[in-house]
């Protein structure tokens, strides 16, 4: 996943205000006594909320699967100037040198675990690489904006540079939607070059979500809304959670 897409997946997300995300995460830390200190952000992509959270004062290592992200990610954060990490690795299997404050997983990297096992490994990393009073930040789209924002619908874009058909389909069994994307981008010569990208996605209950987190041994979950320090409303598209590793812990349970 995201091998060709790497090189278009900034201008795709050109709308995305990653400055104003970084400053809500900013917020939420520090609700929870970690306005500053050593943080891992995983499935960080291209380094678009990285670097404005090195610019808050987080000392960031940025991890991701993709090879290709991460060495944009690595050339946007030499351009301005910031001395950032970055790591290859699965966020399933978190695993860094020294223990941080913080692990982040932003704009929907848990719903891209699509199994129970999948998550289950994923929190017990992220616990296993929290320093004790740590804490486990991510959000994820809801199974609302899954189902039937997302759900059996075809999303087009043209774009001088890049052109897009995404096709989705909702899986009601398995509670996933499969996307394909197909992408056109415009040479210099006028031609347009095309890839194919295809992912899935999981629509994670806030119980499901509740109770893997605490059988991986976090506490004090919480769930807030959309850019919002307040509970989720119905309609709601996107869940922030919260979840702190206790104080004297080493170790994750079970």
């Amino acid at each position: 996943m995201y091998t060709n897409f790497a090189e278009v997946y900034d201008e795709l997300m050109a709308g995305v205000d990653y400055d104003a995300w970084a400053g809500f995460y900013r917020d939420i830390m520090t609700r929870w006594g970690i306005p500053g200190g050593r943080v891992a952000e995983c499935a960080c992509g291209t380094g678009g909320l990285t670097i404005p959270l090195h610019r808050l004062g987080y000392a960031v290592t940025g991890v991701d699967i993709s090879q290709e992200m991460l060495w944009i990610a690595a050339q946007k954060a030499r351009q301005a100037g910031i001395s950032a990490m970055f790591v290859r690795q699965d966020m399933r299997k978190l695993k860094l040198h020294r223990p941080v404050d913080a692990v982040l997983a932003t704009c929907d990297g848990v719903n891209y675990l699509t199994g129970e096992r999948d998550l289950s490994e994923f929190l017990r990393s992220a616990y296993n690489t929290l320093n004790p009073g740590g804490g486990l930040f991510f959000d994820v789209s809801t199974p609302r904006k899954l189902e039937k924002t997302l759900g059996n619908r075809t999303l087009c874009e043209d774009t001088p540079h890049v052109t897009y058909m995404w096709q989705n389909r909702w899986q009601a069994r398995s509670r996933c939607v499969d996307m394909h994307l197909c992408i056109f981008v415009r040479e210099d010569d006028g031609r347009y070059r095309r890839m194919d990208e295809e992912q899935r996605q999981r629509a994670w209950s806030m119980d499901e979500l509740a109770q893997a987190l605490r059988l991986a041994g976090f506490t004090d979950t919480a769930f807030y809304g959309n850019s919002r320090m307040a509970p989720p409303k119905a309609e709601e598209e996107r869940w922030h959670v919260a979840a702190r590793k206790p104080f004297g812990q080493e170790e994750t349970i079970g």
